[in-house]
This record gives C-alpha cells, structure tokens and sequence, in this order.
C-alpha cells in the first residue's frame, strides 16, 4: 500500500481494494478449516475399520509410527482359548475339544480331579449356555479352565470365604474355599512363581515341563493347595506352605488376519514387537507363528530389570519378544524406543497401563477389555482388540497425512501464485491483470471448493510400501518450498503471458483481465489433478479418471466460471467479458503446458530420490 500510494500514485480507494485482494490471496484462510474436514474424514475411514480416535491429532500420529508395541493375548491371538495339555505327579495329559463346550476327551485316561477342582474354585468367570452353544462371561483363560474342570468331572462345589485377585506385579491368584472337606486355599499362577510359593518339589523338573509345553505355544498355569485353618487369606503366609497339583497349557492360536497385517506393517517399514505376561518359550512360539523379527531372541521382566537405561535403548532395538513384563515395563521400553528417535504406538488394557499409553505416541486402548482409565489415557480404542485393526489405522493415518500435505501443496503455491501476480504487477506499475474482485472471486471458488476435494482422496498405491516419516518431521520441507516457488513462478509467468498476448491483440483491458482470471482458475484445476498423486506419476488413467469428489468439483467450477465469463448479469459483476473460443482453448492448452512442465519436473525429483 505504501509503494503504491506513494511511489505509484495510485488512487487510495483503488488501492486499497487492490491490498485486500493481495491479503486475501496470499493467505490461506480456508487452510484450517479444510485440514479439520481432512482429519474428520479420517476419524470416520478409521472408526469404519475398528479404530475409534478420541483426539484429533492422533491420526497424525499412528500414520507415522515406526515401532508398534502390542499386546499378545487377544490382539495377535484370537483370546479363544482351550486347554490342549496337563501335567501332574501322575504323568502327562492331553485334553481334546473344542470351543468352550466342557465335552471331549482325556488322554490318557487318569486322575486330574484335584487339578480341575483347583481351576475351578480359584476362578471368576461362568460357563453357560447362549442359543445352543457355549459361551463363557469374564476372562477367556478362566472359562477355558472351567471347560477343563467339565471334562474330567467331579464335584467341585464349594464356599468362597476370600480371594487375592491376580496382580501382574505378584502374578498370582489365591481363592479360599469351605467345602464339606474343608477350608482349602487354592492358588493359581505364572509357574516360576507358583513353584516359589511350594515346599518339597522339584522344582529344576516342573520348569521343564512348563518350558516343554511353552515351546508348544501353550499358556503355561500352575496350580497348588493347603488346608487353609482361618477364614481369610494372608498373603505372606503362601509362601513356602503351598503344595504343588500340575500345569495347564492352554492353546490360543494367532489371528490369521494378524500375521497378514505383521508382514504389511514389515513391508512398510514398521517393527512390531510382542508384549507379554506369558512365559518367555510361549511368547517365542507365538513370535515364529505370526513372522516377527528375532522371534528366539526373548528378554524377560527380569532381564529388564538388570539393564540400565543406557543399556536397554541398545537391547531394544533388536529385540522383538518381552515376556514376564509388568506395565512399568512397558513404560521402560516406551522411554527407551523414543530415546532412539522412534514414533512408538502402545497397546494396554489394564489401569496400570496408563502411564505408558500416555507416553507413547499413539497410545491404543482395548475396546473389548480394556479397563476406562486405560480408554481415557489413550489416543485411539480398538472396537475389536484386533492386531489388524492397528494395521488398518496406521494405513488411514498415513493416507490423512498425505491427504493434509496434498492440501497444504495445493494451497500454498497456488496462494503464492495469485498474490505474487497483484504484487509483481504493483511494484513495476503494470496495469492489473486481475482485478481486486476478481481475486475474491477465485479465493471465493477454488480456494475452499478445490482443496476439500483432496481430503476426500483414496489411499495412494504403495502407501504401505514406504517406510515411516522421520518423527517430528515438518511437513514444509525443502521439496514443498522448491514446489511453491516452481509453482508459482510459472503461474506468474502464465497470467502475465496471456494478458500481455490479449493486450497486444488490441483486446478491451477488462477482456484480457478475464482471460488472465480464467488463466489462473484453468491453472488451479490442472495442479489439482498433478497434486493428487505425490509419490507417483499423475500420468495414468487411474490419476486422470480421479474420484467422483474431484469430477463434482471439477464441473461445478467450470460451470460457474463459465457462467461468470459469459452471462450478462454476472459480467457486469465482476467486470468480465466473454473470452473467444480460440482464446479459450488457448488458455486450456496453457495448462495442460503447466501440468506438463510439472510432471516432467516431479519424474526428474523422483527419479534422483531413488
């Protein structure tokens, strides 16, 4: 304004308008409104895939993750679980069925009676059944216990008089029972710990057996008992008093959907690692079965425990499996991953889990067991607990992030585009080639119409073939300003172009005006159909048919453009005039000219990053 009023002698009314147009075109007004349809678009793409976001940014940030962290049991299995085996002093059992129908047989035919009246009184689920099958209510591992006690039999009825729930940090249960035998406290639990609490075993041979039926991929419980002579349960008097009934291994088979989604997670550049509180040969058997890196590689709670923080950002990189862990754990190896520059997303379901799913970068809650502070501390809820629902938003959230730079790439050079013309032309004292109202009329139709359409953009082929985006990572990088100058530039040199062409055709000046706002809206749909693909060539059938979004918008904008350029009313409007067909075709030649020049320019930049 000031170059124009004083060095321009411009009159100020005149200028004034001009300023405003150069001010509406240079910023982005409608950027913030169209990224926030860009993530709400992508709130439903991932809630329609299981995925429920409850913070807006977090489709960001699982579209960039380099580490998944998850949990094992119902994640990557299916938590269907059944017990396939059982050992007691009586020698080894195998437990067929199927389900959780308490039917099917025990080979070889024994007595497991006191093992199956142990899983059954120290257990808080119920087995019942729903539309002719059977169904259980509380946790899978404990109506699969339930299942067991049904097909060996007996009576297991008893009183409850006291329990100790199961903690992850003492990784036992103990129930207190009155029968007609008597009061009985029934513990069950991780083996090594089990075993610790038992008075005259061998404990060098059940760690093999429990090991032995964990190389199986079975989830490995003991159980132990002691005629309890009070009415309540101290817990510091289990310890070395208990005596030893067997082991249970439960099978819970991997998702088949999970091992697909681990090797597309591989192919994209993702390191899934396992978390769990199974033993560490269950975990291993589970890594072999769903592809992981280094599934025989396997560090335990109690190996963590050994490494200093130093030390576990170097053990964690390679490692894949952790077993025996505990939710502090996890928010040791959140710290530690992200040490080493890593996005990390974070499964939990437990209270105690919170810590870490607020740490992460992309904490994800169980939707099916997760506990609510676990729900409230994380970014996303898995509606199913589903491994491949993580795959899937992870998909999404790098489609919404490129659908966000597909806008930002849009918006600013065609901004720059527009303004650097009015501006140009102010400092050299040209006459306008755009009008002041012209320019809010483009800002009007294109600037907001043009970009919404690309947050409705498909997943780009070979989204999940790239590796992750380094974290923190700006998105205006030097690719995007090299593209704005381009971009810009050749728009600059476009509109100048064909004003100076009308102009010198003898054309009225609001004739050539019109053609230099057509020129530039001409313009704008071209880089609208380059911008759609970022990482590949736009010169593809698939690229020219685009999405039925870009077509309505498409032909919305040339209808109304048409409209202002050759009816009377609007004409007198804006101050346009009809543009002669040559001139029109001419303009339109113009750019298919710029989609060329930038297609050719994209081939050379992808070329060399190869």
């Amino acid at each position: 304004m000031v170059w124009g009023y004083f060095v321009g002698h411009m009159p100020f009314a005149e200028l004034f308008m001009v300023v405003v147009g150069v001010a509406v075109a240079a910023i982005p007004e409608g950027l913030p409104a169209v990224m926030t349809i860009t993530l709400a678009i992508g709130v439903q793409a991932m809630a329609r895939r299981n995925a429920i976001v409850r913070r807006l940014p977090a489709i960001e940030a699982i579209g960039s993750v380099s580490v998944i962290c998850t949990d094992k049991t119902g994640t990557l299995t299916r938590n269907e679980m059944m017990v396939a085996a059982a050992e007691t002093a009586a020698g080894s059992f195998s437990i067929a069925g199927e389900g959780y129908a308490p039917e099917g047989a025990v080979t070889p035919a024994g007595d497991l009676a006191q093992l199956a009246r142990a899983a059954t009184l120290c257990n808080d689920a119920r087995l019942y059944r729903k539309d002719g099958a059977w169904a259980i209510e509380g946790d899978p591992m404990e109506g699969a216990l339930l299942s067991f006690a049904g097909k060996v039999g007996g009576d297991q009825s008893a009183k409850r008089l006291d329990a100790l729930p199961f903690d992850s940090r003492h990784r036992f249960m103990a129930v207190l029972s009155e029968s007609a035998a008597g009061r009985v406290t029934h513990v069950k639990g991780a083996p090594e710990r089990v075993l610790r609490m038992c008075a005259s075993v061998d404990h060098a041979h059940w760690h093999a057996k429990a090991d032995a039926l964990a190389k199986q991929g079975l989830r490995v419980l003991a159980f132990a008992e002691r005629a309890e002579p009070g009415h309540s349960i101290d817990p510091e008097t289990l310890e070395g008093g208990l005596t030893f009934l067997g082991l249970v291994g439960l099978i819970d088979p991997p998702r088949p959907e999970a091992i697909v989604a681990v090797a597309e997670c591989k192919a994209a550049g993702i390191r899934v690692k396992m978390i769990t509180g199974d033993h560490a040969g269950t975990a291993a058997a589970i890594a072999h079965q769903i592809g992981l890196d280094n599934p025989d590689h396997v560090l335990t709670g109690h190996d963590l425990d050994k490494l200093d923080e130093a030390q576990l950002a170097l053990e964690v990189v390679g490692t894949s499996v952790f077993a025996r862990t505990s939710p502090e754990h996890k928010l040791r190896l959140v710290t530690a991953l992200q040490a080493g520059g890593l996005s990390v997303a974070m499964t939990g379901d437990g209270v105690n889990d919170a810590p870490a799913l607020k740490r992460a970068d992309a904490g994800i809650a169980m939707g099916l067991k997760g506990s609510e502070a676990a729900k409230e501390a994380a970014d996303l809820v898995l509606a199913d607990d589903n491994f491949a629902s993580i795959a899937a938003a992870v998909r999404e959230g790098r489609t919404v992030y490129d659908n966000l730079k597909k806008v930002i790439s849009w918006t600013l050079p065609t901004n720059a585009g527009e303004s650097m013309v009015i501006v140009l032309a102010l400092l050299m004292g040209l006459a306008m080639p755009i009008t002041a109202v012209q320019i809010l009329w483009i800002n009007l139709i294109t600037g907001i119409t043009l970009g919404i359409a690309l947050a409705f953009e498909p997943t780009e082929t070979g989204t999940m073939a790239r590796p992750p985006r380094i974290r923190n990572a700006s998105i205006l990088s030097g690719a995007l300003v090299w593209h704005v100058v381009l971009v810009a530039t050749l728009f600059l040199a476009a509109v100048f172009g064909i004003f100076t062409y009308a102009i010198d055709k003898g054309y009225p000046l609001a004739l050539a005006q019109t053609m230099a706002m057509n020129t530039l809206v001409v313009l704008e749909i071209f880089h609208l159909f380059f911008i759609r693909n970022l990482h590949s060539t736009s010169l593809t059938w698939a690229a020219a048919r685009g999405t039925r979004t870009v077509w309505i918008v498409v032909v919305v904008i040339t209808a109304v453009q048409s409209a202002v350029t050759y009816l009377p009313p609007l004409q007198a409007v804006l101050g346009t005039r009809s543009v002669p067909l040559m001139d029109g075709m001419l303009i339109v030649a113009i750019g298919a000219a710029f989609f060329a020049l930038i297609e050719i320019e994209k081939q050379i930049r992808l070329g060399l990053g190869r």
